[in-house]
């Protein structure tokens, strides 16, 4: 049995879905697979089941990618704004939690449930819990086959997203797909992820578990200074996922523990004005007890100021201001928010987000080469690169 549509979408994630929904707009006739029961499921547990759904200051220089001006034009094409406009439509209220970072009042499932609403208008047929066995092309034309069932488009969007977090249903299929039609592929690698360390380290952050703090982490010049978390299996919390995505194995980050304090100074003058005052309480004024007693611990200092060397002071002062920590690997897939790397941009249009090489083949989201910083910006680039191909599907 051959049934045939003008666009087949692939992955029925946020980018697959808007696409689903451009085309239908258009008059095209659309059908969305997926191979899980319950499409979405990104969607639904970001932003701790709110979903960061956007960010207001988006910008390409947000996004990472061996090309990084390849984004400009679907971001102008589909604005943050274009879908914030979506998102009041549908009467979803929601609220800038800080840094552009915009939030469901209520539920991811309102996104997942208004863009189900949207394919719907657009009469886009869904089918759920389709495992595709085989993509084939003839006459510019696709041909997937399902089981018995073989599908026939003139369109075919890939957007499986994808290797982070395997257990809702993340594969390889996007790449394989990629490949099949030799596309160049980027190395993938977990971006978005929590650092792992070595034991001398990872003691450190099993004392301090739980334990958040405002820090500057840097990797080269790169720098974000957001909170970090001190975890049982090693550092997290948004400045060391941001850095993740820039940092590279054997190689160390920078941690400045009281970035708006310059500890050296602050030291000097106080073992100038109160000579007699305990190094441990200096330090707990600054940063956590606990913390604080850690850091004293691990330089070995103690007792009332006045009795310590400035060359020591100095060493105690770069351990907050410039703790340099060499990572050993991150928590890799299985936590990771996105997927670094994937379909080379060189392969794409940026105008269309179609193949260069194959008229009708488009690939969107997280399975191009394409990865934004954390704050919904990975969202932004779902809803525009989907409204592209769905443009041009």
């Amino acid at each position: 049995m051959l049934e045939k549509y003008d666009v087949i979408v692939v992955g029925a994630g946020a980018a697959g879905m808007m696409s689903a929904i451009e085309a239908g707009k258009r008059g095209r006739k659309v059908l969305l697979v997926d191979h899980s029961k319950k499409i979405g499921e990104k969607i639904r547990i970001s932003g701790g089941g709110r979903c960061n759904f956007t960010n207001t200051h988006t910008h390409p220089s947000k996004f990472i990618s061996s090309n990084p001006k390849f984004v400009i034009s679907a971001l102008n094409q589909y604005t943050q704004n274009d879908f914030i406009n979506l998102v009041k439509k549908h009467n979803i209220k929601f609220h800038e939690k800080k840094l552009g970072q915009l939030f469901c009042d209520e539920s991811a499932q309102q996104i997942i449930d208004m863009l189900i609403l949207e394919c719907k208008k657009a009469n886009v047929i869904l089918k759920i819990d389709t495992k595709i066995t085989n993509i084939d092309k003839q006459n510019n034309k696709y041909f997937l086959t399902v089981g018995l069932e073989k599908y026939l488009s003139e369109s075919l969007i890939i957007a499986t997203g994808g290797l982070s977090i395997p257990k809702i249903g993340a594969t390889k299929f996007g790449y394989d797909i990629a490949k099949k039609f030799n596309l160049k592929i980027v190395e993938t690698l977990p971006a978005l992820v929590p650092l792992t360390f070595s034991e001398k380290i990872l003691a450190i952050c099993k004392e301090l578990t739980g334990l958040s703090v405002e820090a500057a982490v840097s990797f080269k010049k790169i720098l974000f200074q957001e909170g970090m978390l001190f975890t049982h299996r090693g550092l997290s919390g948004p400045s060391i996922l941001q850095i993740s995505s820039y940092w590279k194995l054997g190689q160390g980050i920078k941690i400045n523990l009281s970035p708006k304090l310059d500890v050296s100074k602050f030291l000097n003058d106080r073992k100038s004005s109160k000579p007699k005052e305990d190094i441990n309480f200096i330090i707990s004024e600054i940063l956590p007890k606990r913390l604080a007693k850690i850091i004293c611990i691990e330089n070995n200092v103690n007792g009332n100021i006045c009795e310590l060397s400035n060359k020591l002071l100095n060493h105690l002062s770069n351990s907050i201001n410039a703790w340099s920590i060499n990572p050993i690997g991150s928590e890799g897939y299985r936590t990771a928010e996105v997927t670094l790397g994937g379909i080379d941009t060189d392969e794409i249009s940026s105008k269309t987000m179609m193949s260069k090489k194959h008229h009708g083949l488009f690939f969107i989201g997280e399975v191009v080469d394409v990865t934004g910083h954390l704050g919904g910006y990975n969202f932004q680039w779902a809803w525009s690169s989907g409204y592209v191909a769905g443009h041009h599907a």
